[in-house]
């Protein structure tokens, strides 16, 4: 049955492709042709308002419709959803790897594009296949712990906690000061199914051969060492975590860390611009997330690509769509948006960032990229749909439906029968 409906999906993704020229990017009045863009991050849909403002200024003739969509929104079924319907954008926003390759037929090659050259190689090969670039990545995020230094330091925490004994320790001083030590946004599937549940498979040896032997039978969850220590992280943050965790949304989440409330979160630099917009003078920082007491091991954040701009290639206004993209990142004011608007890390080395335009957060995450410390980003690599199941399976054992061996058996169950072509 999950065959057949996937199979129905690919032919109505392949109708909509084959009709796309037929219903969108028609000149509106006066000649002016619409660019219609679809994109995930709700955190800079502000930003990207006053962005289109300043582009159409510049480029009169064409006029941009921004949708976003993201935070507790499965963006990605809405995003097939549109294209089943034919109302497909002429720009979206995708992952590498695994969400590349299911799209790859409606990608335009942005190769030629004079931009492509200074794409960050981790940034490039996420989206590129045999030599080609199918997108241009937004930026470098990275995520951990973020924390707040005063709070840590009323609570008498000197050192950063790089063990999971010293975590623990910290989030004893924390509770008997009266802090919340974690605010647990585990309502959102992407908090646990993309980011927390990353640990373990980031952790392992060779993260790309482990996935791959979970597909071909040679590797397992159960008894997996590095999927138990991540569990011990796991029921951590729970016991030193905020009330409800599973119906707690990730704006909640943000704001009680902005708010002074709480004095950890397991979020990414994304979320300094919201946070900025609560507090601005708060003292951040962003903790490595350790699983067990090797600091060598443990001192590292999670860095990668969040996802990619991508010209649908049956857009009637494609040319337009890549006017604006190579607008994007080679003009003043696109840099500038970037850089000091977004608070974006830059994925291309042709645009500069400093610590004042990147917030603490994402100066924090560079650093570490720079000195190597940095781990991968595998949710891309998952066979499609796995990480909705992994959060559901993870909520299950939060809400005591689940035992942890149940989980890991259920974590089996729907890998296997997602990786069946």
């Amino acid at each position: 049955m999950r065959k057949s409906r996937g199979l129905l999906l690919a032919c109505s993704l392949l109708l909509a492709g084959l009709t796309a020229g037929c219903g969108r990017g028609t000149d509106d009045a006066g000649g002016i042709k619409t660019v219609h863009i679809y994109q995930f991050k709700v955190e800079i849909s502000e930003a990207l308002a006053k962005l289109k403002t300043e582009f159409e200024k510049e480029h009169p003739d064409i006029r941009l419709e921004i949708q976003s969509v993201g935070g507790g929104s499965d963006y990605g079924a809405s995003l097939r959803a549109k294209f089943s319907s034919g109302d497909e954008p002429d720009i979206f926003t995708i992952g590498g790897n695994n969400e590349r390759d299911m799209w790859l037929e409606y990608l335009e090659d942005l190769s030629g594009e004079a931009w492509a050259k200074d794409v960050k190689p981790l940034a490039a090969e996420q989206m590129t296949v045999d030599g080609k670039l199918y997108g241009m990545p937004m930026n470098l995020e990275g995520y951990g712990f973020i924390y707040n230094k005063d709070l840590f330091k009323q609570a008498g925490i000197t050192q950063k906690p790089l063990t999971l004994t010293a975590l623990r320790e910290a989030a004893e001083k924390l509770k008997a000061a009266g802090i919340t030590p974690f605010a647990n946004g585990y309502q959102e599937w992407f908090v646990l199914g993309n980011h927390n549940v990353n640990v373990a498979f980031a952790q392992q040896p060779d993260p790309e051969s482990f996935i791959a032997g979970l597909t071909d039978g040679s590797k397992k969850f159960a008894g997996d060492p590095v999927f138990s220590r991540w569990l011990d992280l796991l029921d951590l943050t729970v016991e030193y975590g905020n009330k409800n965790p599973l119906s707690t949304d990730y704006n909640t989440q943000v704001t009680m860390v902005a708010s002074g409330e709480a004095a950890m979160m397991q979020q990414g630099n994304w979320t300094q611009g919201q946070i900025d917009g609560i507090n601005p003078d708060l003292n951040l920082g962003i903790l490595p997330m350790p699983m067990d007491d090797t600091p060598e091991d443990n001192d590292k954040l999670y860095v990668g690509v969040p996802s990619n701009w991508v010209v649908n290639k049956f857009s009637p206004v494609k040319e337009e769509a890549k006017l604006f993209l190579d607008w994007l990142v080679t003009s003043e004011t696109g840099k500038r948006y970037i850089t000091k608007e977004f608070q974006f890390i830059p994925a291309l080395d042709s645009i500069k960032g400093t610590e004042e335009d990147l917030g603490t957060l994402g100066s924090e995450v560079l650093e570490y990229t720079d000195k190597d410390q940095a781990l991968t980003w595998n949710w891309s690599r998952l066979p499609n749909g796995m990480p909705q199941e992994l959060s559901s399976s993870i909520q299950g054992y939060l809400g005591g439906k689940l035992t942890k061996e149940g989980m890991l058996k259920e974590f089996q169950v729907n890998w296997d029968n997602l990786s069946v072509q």
